[in-house]
């Protein structure tokens, strides 16, 4: 018969320090990374600046350490963008995609956002999608087919996404753009 495993999936903590953070700030990363030894169950992950990601991954080793974000591109004339490339040389493990402060101070689109997820997995990087309603579309009735709509155009498809999702590369982490920074939380429903 059957012996496979249905496929477990850790809860994933991750937190974005967004443009803060400066290496004072790597002795409460070992702290984190001490609790995370403590919990082999859940997969704790930091996404520092761009600039500590080397710094920290040296530093740590209980928990994953990622980019904010990532060029599609490999290389080239893109000044002040990092590549996916870049990122897993320098030892990070993921990449966040699509946050809603990109699709929003950056006018990323979903295709763009599918763009960078395929860059990031093929430099070996598993990815986590950001998806998320603002609260004009919530209130207009729309938040189902907005967020639908993000996940179907920004993740990647074809058969290397389908091994990368298999092998528990691809995340997508909801986060509805009126529960940022507001006090309101939506509910799990």
């Amino acid at each position: 018969g059957d012996q496979s495993k249905p496929m477990t999936h850790r809860p994933f903590i991750v937190g974005n320090w967004k443009m803060n953070g400066t290496r004072a700030m790597l002795a409460e990363a070992r702290a984190i990374d001490r609790a995370a030894e403590r919990f082999p169950d859940v997969q704790v992950a930091l996404a520092p600046p761009f600039t500590l990601i080397n710094t920290l991954r040296e530093a740590v080793s209980a928990m994953n350490v990622g980019g904010q974000d990532c060029h599609a591109e490999v290389k080239g004339a893109h000044t002040g963008d990092v590549s996916a490339a870049m990122l897993a040389d320098i030892g990070a493990d993921f990449v966040i995609l699509g946050h809603s402060e990109r699709r929003r101070d950056h006018g990323e689109t979903d295709a763009a956002v599918r763009a960078k997820a395929d860059a990031a997995l093929a430099a070996g990087l598993a990815i986590i999608v950001c998806v998320g309603e603002t609260l004009e579309e919530r209130d207009a009735g729309k938040a189902e087919t907005v967020v639908s709509g993000q996940v179907s155009e920004s993740l990647p498809v074809g058969d290397e996404a389908l091994a990368a999702a298999a092998a528990g590369k691809i995340a997508v982490a909801y986060e509805p753009v009126w529960a940022i920074g507001t006090g309101r939380t939506p509910t799990v429903e």
